[in-house]
């Protein structure tokens, strides 16, 4: 399985996803240029986090007219898995492949610290091993991570929300104001997963967690498996 990391203007969590990816998983991986429109090679698509265009109109705005993510929507359309992490979150719903907004967090400050998340959908390629209802240890680095959904109808799977260590949904563990303390969201298919917290700043145990690893190893599972894209 080939993963690919897409690299735009002002990506900073480019590296740490691919050393993720191909040094802790052990899967193979390359860097996706941002003017790039054939992903023809490429079984899983990666968004990091940055800042992408400097953050330039809205977070991800400018990202999402760059010819990679015309052949990332292409590439979603087929049921093929997509991660978006942080900026790469707000780049998908920028570039209408999740609903909803990404808008300054309700302290009005950038947060930058351990979070827990409840895991409330198993049924995606990223969280298959997980049993819903189970903890992981996230870290959270944004500015713009309160999670808005778009007025009437919310066509999206809530996957991860934010909790306490014993997995309570509360307003205390929300560290941003994210509506129903959204953590993480799917499209309706599955196969598109946006989410703030770092996965790939939690994949070792030197790091403190290794809770984000299951992320790449489940979807790599998933597609080893001779899972149909969905």
């Amino acid at each position: 399985m080939q993963f690919g990391v897409v690299r735009f203007y002002g990506s900073n969590c480019d590296w740490d996803c691919a050393h993720v990816i191909g040094r802790v998983a052990g899967a193979p991986v390359r860097f996706v240029r941002h003017d790039e429109d054939d992903l023809a090679d490429i079984d899983c698509v990666v968004l990091p986090g940055g800042f992408s265009y400097g953050d330039y109109l809205r977070a991800g705005a400018m990202a999402a007219h760059t010819p990679v993510m015309e052949a990332v929507r292409t590439f979603a359309s087929a049921g093929r898995p997509v991660l978006g992490i942080c900026n790469g979150f707000q780049v998908l719903c920028e570039a209408g492949l999740l609903p909803g907004a990404l808008m300054v967090n309700g302290g009005l400050r950038f947060v930058c610290h351990p979070t827990h998340v409840r895991v409330e959908d198993n049924e995606t390629p990223f969280t298959m091993p997980m049993e819903p209802g189970s903890v992981l240890a996230l870290p959270v680095a944004h500015h713009q991570g309160n999670y808005q959904p778009p007025p009437g109808r919310f066509d999206a799977r809530v996957v991860l929300r934010y909790c306490d260590p014993t997995g309570s949904i509360s307003a205390e563990a929300n560290p941003n104001g994210s509506w129903d303390n959204v953590a993480g969201i799917a499209n309706l298919r599955g196969n598109v997963l946006g989410l703030m917290p770092h996965p790939e700043r939690a994949a070792e145990s030197i790091l403190g967690s290794r809770d984000g690893l299951g992320l790449f190893e489940s979807v790599r599972s998933w597609w080893e498996g001779g899972t149909a894209y969905v």
